[in-house]
């Protein structure tokens, strides 16, 4: 009964659980059911003792309950998303989790004042060489990152680190976070202890990639925000695609790559995907961050310098632009060549042609590179984010030095919004999402694409939207009414 109740509750409100001791059986099974976990170094989460196991397998195989559900082993495996030392530092923890969270499963996000200017430039740069992702969220000693100083807590920071996911905030505003590792990590893979033959296993994981493990962390950080948390979602897109090899195919990454359109397509909470400088999404995955997936919530963005389309521009030039192609390019716009071509074409000596023919291959070869890479350049054109942004595929392009400003108000006015939708539609069952927006398009005045003016507006009328709201409930009520008279 408690397990299930226990795995209801994650569904309805915000669980957290803190080990500060052994954990046995269903005891284990009921802190992972609760999904967040603190862990203390000194409490063990088993389902059977080691003296037990011993007796089992007839030998003196495991020592301590550490080496079954200790915290090397339940960070690296996804289970705990924070280890500490002591109790004090896991009521701190606690204490820093419940900031983020909002008063309950139904309130709006817990917002609150900032010390850091959201006006300010993101004065971290990300570079095109691999850099550490964090720096990039919360900046250095040296530079600002995108979030308020000192906000950023990372979490699950053990388990697939090709994908770094924490809480932090935006000129006050609590959000959840997935971010890019870029550079070369890797996964370790204990050795059983009960298998004499079992050695330790160590795979490297390239950045920029998603394996097995981290495309489970991204879905499962995406639940956690948005179950009972009602937190906005940040998602800094930098992925080339997901790693389909033989080993990671048999690892899941199939189904846990699902998991992510899964948990995207359940979002309630605006979510943004920013493609950040020198950043790239390509593939796979861009499919499973398309804002199609949950129009309601998701949007795209991209920075002047990042890339996104499906194929990298080698790719897209093996299938577009071959070098048949590229030799009838060269034929239709190099001077020497159409001369040649025309000699050849009035060549009567055998001997003469077979020379015109060697100089155009001399030719040939010698402009290849050269057409190759221009092709390649004309390719990467139609990644760059104007074009993205002249097919429809993103909403805007945010520069990042005042991205810090653009996603603050963006947000902000996304939280207020979905309010006062969410109210229109509670007072009228027929309203969609789409006919309340409009709704409250037609009472501002202004440029409705202007965060910074509609926010003002929503804070200044209150009065008449609640007005707005209240007429629409009285002539859905009336409609209900002459529904049920004419029924009858």
């Amino acid at each position: 009964m408690i397990a299930g109740e226990t795995s209801r509750a994650y569904d309805e409100i915000f669980t957290l659980s803190y080990v500060t001791g052994r954990s046995v059986g269903i005891g284990a099974y009921i802190v992972r059911l609760g999904q967040r976990v603190i862990q203390m170094k000194q409490g063990p989460m088993i389902l059977t003792g080691f003296s037990a196991l011993n007796k089992l397998l007839g030998k003196e195989v495991y020592t301590s309950q550490d080496q079954l559900g200790g915290p090397q082993v339940m960070h690296p495996n996804g289970v705990t998303h924070e280890v500490v030392d002591n109790d004090q530092e896991g009521v701190a923890s606690i204490l820093t989790w419940l900031s983020y969270v909002a008063k309950d499963a139904s309130a709006l996000p817990a917002v609150r004042e900032s010390a850091d200017p959201v006006e300010r430039d993101v004065e971290f740069l990300p570079t095109k060489t691999p850099y550490d992702p964090r720096h990039m969220l919360a900046g250095t000693s040296d530079a600002l990152g995108f979030f308020d100083k000192g906000s950023f807590n990372e979490y699950l920071s053990g388990w697939g680190k090709s994908v770094v996911t924490g809480r932090a905030r935006l000129g006050g505003i609590p959000i959840g976070v997935i971010a890019v590792e870029t550079r070369l990590v890797e996964q370790r893979i204990p050795a059983d202890p009960a298998n004499p033959e079992s050695r330790e296993a160590i795979l490297p994981q390239a950045g920029q990639v998603w394996f097995p493990d981290s495309s489970h962390k991204t879905a499962q950080a995406i639940r956690d925000f948005g179950n009972s948390e009602n937190l906005p979602l940040m998602i800094f897109a930098n992925w080339r695609g997901f790693s389909g090899g033989t080993r990671d195919m048999a690892g899941e990454i199939l189904k846990f790559g699902a998991m992510i359109v899964d948990a995207l397509r359940e979002y309630k909470h605006p979510a943004m995907i920013y493609i950040p400088p020198h950043g790239e999404l390509r593939g796979g995955s861009w499919v499973v961050v398309d804002p199609t997936i949950n129009l309601e919530q998701m949007e795209m963005y991209a920075d002047v310098d990042s890339r996104g389309g499906i194929l990298e521009p080698p790719g897209i030039c093996e299938v577009k632009f071959r070098q048949g192609d590229q030799l009838a390019a060269m034929h239709r716009t190099d001077q020497e060549l159409i001369f040649l071509d025309a000699e050849l074409d009035g060549c009567q000596v055998d001997s003469d042609a077979l020379e015109l023919k060697a100089k155009i291959k001399e030719r040939e070869n010698m402009l290849l590179p050269l057409y190759l890479q221009v092709a390649h350049e004309f390719a990467d054109l139609h990644d760059r984010s104007g074009r993205m942004k002249a097919k429809g595929v993103i909403r805007d392009v945010v520069t990042w030095p005042k991205s810090r400003q653009y996603f603050h108000y963006r947000i902000k006015r996304r939280i207020v919004q979905d309010d006062l939708v969410d109210q229109f539609m509670a007072a009228d069952e027929n309203l969609s999402n789409s006919d309340a927006v409009a709704k409250l398009s037609s009472m501002v005045s202004g440029d409705f694409e202007d965060d910074k003016l509609v926010l003002s507006y929503f804070s200044d009328n209150e009065a008449a939207i609640q007005s707005a709201i209240g007429d629409v409930r009285k002539a859905a009520i009336t409609a209900k009414i002459a529904e049920l008279q004419a029924m009858l």
